[in-house]
């Protein structure tokens, strides 16, 4: 079972992983581009910071013991997702649109956040 401090930390690590798997998704087709030399470094440096992250709370999660088991889409609006955890697997259900949502704006606060300090 997930106390809301751990739930909360697990679905930051869970929305953190997607922007990982999204931005290196999307990597290959920016290399593609006639300007990929204005994109790559902004997209380098966000995948650096966001893999970075991932892997913290990645490490944070490991000391509880708890991990991400799989991800099982439902259909086209939902996803369930396993946890493993010291005690009981739980199951989390998600809206698909909603975490398309979420990771977006991880991905837009990353880059205000590394604009800001610029």
């Amino acid at each position: 079972m997930l106390n809301p401090e751990q739930r909360r930390l697990f679905h930051k690590f869970l929305i953190l992983g997607m922007a990982v798997q999204s931005l290196q998704r999307n990597y290959s087709v920016i290399e593609n581009l006639k300007m990929s030399k204005v994109y790559l470094p902004i997209l380098d440096k966000l995948l650096k910071d966001i893999t970075q992250d991932y892997y913290n709370k990645k490490r944070l999660l490991a000391k509880e013991k708890i991990r991400l088991f799989k991800v099982e889409k439902i259909d086209e609006y939902f996803s369930d997702v396993h946890v493993a955890t010291a005690g009981n697997d739980v199951v989390l259900r998600y809206a698909n649109m909603a975490l398309k949502t979420q990771v977006e704006n991880l991905l837009l606060s990353h880059q205000n956040k590394d604009q800001a300090l610029n």
